[in-house]
């Protein structure tokens, strides 16, 4: 199971492109409001969410929780406590976490990616947090943490969720059917 947060202010491509090919590959995915079960993207897209970031209480089958990015959406998601503890969660049993554009920075309070390679939204490096390895990349996958550069790398971005909570067949498979090169 997935939880996708969704923060005021998200970026509508990164939550939703993730939430759509990661339901492609047959994941259970919830969509979680951070405050209202209706949240509204940073250009104007309003989604009504699964359920209400206080409704994310069972951990129990959680394999994987993805950051979208986008602004204010990602003060959203940073101020927001559960997400907080969700992500205290993933990290302390070995769980996958994907953060993508100014998402990785979120990280940085915990000292997530200190010693890790990551990649953000130009502008954030310097936010992801001492020591970490700015790559540059599109999409950068260091232990079990999924980075992305952007909107534009959403497909490849949740392709490569898709590959690390399944396999590589079954990316390359939804890639082909959307007819991603």
């Amino acid at each position: 199971m997935v939880y996708i947060f969704f923060g005021h202010g998200f970026e509508e491509i990164e939550a939703v492109t993730t939430l759509d090919i990661l339901r492609r590959a047959d994941v259970t995915v919830h969509s979680v409001g951070i405050g209202s079960k209706t949240v509204t993207g940073a250009h104007g897209l309003t989604v009504h969410c699964d359920m209400l970031d206080k409704q994310a209480q069972s951990a129990k089958g959680l394999e994987m929780i993805v950051l979208p990015g986008g602004m204010p959406g990602r003060t959203s998601l940073e101020n927001s406590p559960v997400v907080t503890a969700y992500i205290d969660h993933v990290i302390k049993n070995d769980l996958w976490l994907g953060a993508i554009c100014a998402a990785p920075s979120i990280l940085r309070h915990k000292n997530l990616l200190n010693g890790k390679k990551a990649t953000c939204y130009p502008g954030f490096e310097t936010q992801l947090g001492e020591g970490a390895i700015y790559t540059g990349a599109a999409v950068e996958v260091d232990g079990k943490i999924v980075t992305a550069k952007g909107a534009g790398v959403s497909v490849p971005f949740a392709l490569k969720l898709v590959e690390c909570l399944r396999d590589k067949k079954t990316a390359d498979k939804i890639g082909e059917s959307i007819h991603y090169p």
